[in-house]
């Protein structure tokens, strides 16, 4: 039977347990097992800090939603020592980014993910919060509460073990628009990796073995136009030039370009057209979903959806549209961050594994210009976007020690 978690009101700028433990683990070569252990202890206290967040509904249409559990969170993050400041935003919630001073000088640490969900607002009454069968379930448990979570509880163990203060320079970037494209903070994402060592997403893993992302696929939208010339369909038949029939023509050529072998797949999603049914349609819409691999393909795909030719010359074809997130390649960036990442596991006691997907994330964007990336380091479970999203709980004592020790290890 499903219980709710107990309440408990959240606290501004308030420590999630600010109580100290004697021999707790130590900073410079650390024991990954005595950090697991340290999470372990911690378990509860994790699950509660995912739930209030969950809590807190933030779809990404709902600024003032968005902009209050930023502000939340942006007080936690100072009761760490952090330094909170927000990027301004007018259509979307406002971008958090908190700095932590280190130890040791050197470029941060970027740890990158998102605070809005695409769950409206009033989805708990259908999707409560809840503890079942070994799992935390509700909207935006997965994609990615339980990764916010887990950043402020490695925050607050990492100052614990160095003496009030990080190992090495921290920052941490929560944008607010990340399910509806990044428009509004990609240039904020961009600015803040290029001063960044690596960075470390917070992303959910992939399926239920905790697999992290060492490779996503790009993403382009495209819209395709057809203007043809209405006419009466019963009294001007032959006068009119059908912008449907021509749609029709071009949707076989544009599904032509489908590659699974390398990657790239093309969807023709949406089809609009016609005013009605005893008129010839002078206007028909297609908009067009593009996933690549590679950034060279998505270049070759542009232009070969840039040159196609009506075969009605009688109609016009108008292209609009480009590459949303560049391809997340697995380079040599990539590769170390997730040998170390897979290092450290190994010392915790499992196998982590690697995956390709084809969704994108802002992981995307600083891969692409060439600083390393892990991405998938947050919460175990399923059902990210649908009704049965949920995490395993006995997973985020395993994901926080192995993210403390990342961030040290890098």
């Amino acid at each position: 039977m499903a219980k709710k978690v107990p309440k408990k009101s959240p606290q501004h700028g308030k420590k999630l347990h600010p109580e100290r433990e004697k021999n707790q683990p130590s900073s410079g070569d650390p024991d990954p097992r005595e950090r697991l252990q340290y999470f372990e202890n911690r378990r509860d206290q994790m699950v509660e800090t995912v739930r209030q967040l969950v809590e807190m509904e933030s779809p990404s249409d709902s600024k003032q939603s968005v902009d209050r559990l930023a502000s939340l969170l942006a007080g936690r993050f100072e009761g760490l020592g952090g330094h909170s400041k927000f990027h301004r935003a007018e259509q979307f919630g406002n971008h958090l980014q908190v700095d932590f001073l280190g130890k040791r000088n050197g470029k941060p640490i970027l740890l990158l993910g998102h605070c809005d969900t695409v769950y409206p607002l009033g989805t708990l009454k259908t999707m409560p919060c809840k503890v079942s069968d070994g799992r935390l379930w509700g909207p935006g448990t997965l994609d990615m509460k339980s990764g916010i979570a887990m950043m402020l509880h490695v925050v607050e163990a990492l100052r614990g073990w160095n003496g009030d203060t990080l190992p090495r320079p921290l920052t941490i970037l929560l944008v607010s628009d990340e399910e509806v494209g990044s428009d509004s903070s990609r240039a904020i994402t961009e600015s803040v990796a290029r001063r960044s060592e690596a960075v470390l997403v917070l992303e959910p893993s992939y399926g239920l073995r905790g697999a992290v992302k060492t490779a996503r696929k790009g993403v382009g939208e495209y819209t395709l136009k057809v203007t043809g010339k209405a006419a009466h369909s019963g009294l001007d038949f032959e006068k009119g030039e059908s912008a449907i029939l021509e749609l029709a023509r071009q949707i076989p050529m544009i599904s032509k370009l489908t590659d699974l072998k390398r990657g790239l797949t093309i969807n023709v999603g949406l089809v609009r057209g016609g005013t009605r049914v005893n008129v010839i349609p002078a206007e028909a819409t297609a908009t067009i979903d593009m996933r690549v691999t590679r950034i060279k393909d998505a270049a070759e795909i542009e232009r070969m959806l840039r040159a196609l030719k009506p075969f009605n010359r009688k109609c016009k074809l108008e292209i609009k549209g480009g590459l949303n997130r560049p391809p997340m390649e697995r380079n040599n960036g990539v590769v170390a961050l997730y040998k170390k990442a897979s290092d450290t596991a190994k010392k915790l006691g499992w196998k982590l594994e690697e995956a390709a997907v084809g969704g994108g994330s802002d992981g995307n964007f600083t891969s692409a210009l060439g600083i390393a990336t892990l991405d998938g380091l947050g919460g175990v479970g399923e059902g990210a976007h649908a009704t049965n999203e949920s995490i395993l709980i006995s997973e985020l004592p395993k994901r926080a020690a192995l993210l403390s020790t990342l961030i040290e290890a890098v």
